[in-house]
């Protein structure tokens, strides 16, 4: 066998999925299936993680370790509703600014399998060509593959997981309550006291502006010399003469 042969095979091996050994791996090939499923997707191998690609272009980032498994898609529409979720982030690199969101999940029961694959499918028409786009069914249409048919198992993974999100949802507004009241009551005082301090300086204004008048009307008003009348001259003091001794 020659080394291009073997260089060939090793290549078309990366690209076979390896059969699953736990339920993360499982649930990552239905995303995996779910994914090559749309008009022009490949499978990509950068720096080791597994990239689903269209025209080129990455649209998914799916990495498996061990129970963990992390991903990243481009949601340029639900970006602000998916990072209110607890297990999302912007994704790193500055890649959060372009609208690419990264989720974390340490099991595989807490995967919510339907959101994931609407992430993928709004990814995918963000990055693919517009003619491959214009091939897909209206949005909310789940794309005809392989994928579109999980086992049963997937299914329970994914209504679990769907179950844990919105309890970690209803968690985290619970928990928020208390500090929001407590933030609006703060609040409240701030505006009470900063009127009260407002009257009491207007008050302060009006005492002094009516004692400012009344002390000048009390002060004796200062009289001018009298002129000497016309025609007459005030008579110049006469020195005294020094008495001799």
């Amino acid at each position: 066998m020659t080394a291009a042969v073997k260089l060939v095979l090793t290549h078309n091996e990366a690209k076979v999925p390896m059969p699953a050994e736990n339920e993360t791996q499982k649930v990552e090939a239905v995303l995996r299936e779910h994914a090559l499923s749309y008009p022009g997707a490949h499978e990509d191998f950068p720096w080791g993680h597994r990239a689903m690609k269209v025209n080129d272009k990455t649209f998914l980032f799916m990495t498996v370790e061990g129970e963990k498994l992390n991903l990243s898609a481009k949601l340029p529409d639900s970006k602000d509703a998916a990072l209110t979720l607890p297990f999302t982030e912007p994704t790193e690199y500055g890649l959060g600014k372009s609208g690419w969101v990264t989720a974390h999940f340490g099991a595989a029961s807490q995967v919510p399998v339907p959101v994931i694959k609407a992430w993928i499918d709004e990814s995918y028409r963000a990055i693919a060509p517009k003619k491959l786009v214009s091939q897909l069914p209206e949005r909310g249409t789940m794309v005809p593959g392989p994928a579109a048919k999980p086992s049963k198992a997937s299914r329970a993974s994914a209504s679990r997981g769907a179950s844990r999100t919105a309890r970690a949802g209803a968690a985290t507004r619970k928990a928020a309550a208390p500090v929001k009241k407590a933030a609006k009551k703060v609040v409240a005082r701030v505006k009470s006291a900063a009127k009260k301090a407002a009257a009491r300086v207007k008050s302060v204004a009006k005492k002094v502006a009516k004692k400012v008048p009344a002390a000048a009307k009390k002060a004796a008003p200062v009289r001018k010399a009298a002129a000497p009348a016309r025609g007459k001259r005030t008579p110049a003091a006469t020195p005294k003469r020094a008495r001799r001794s």
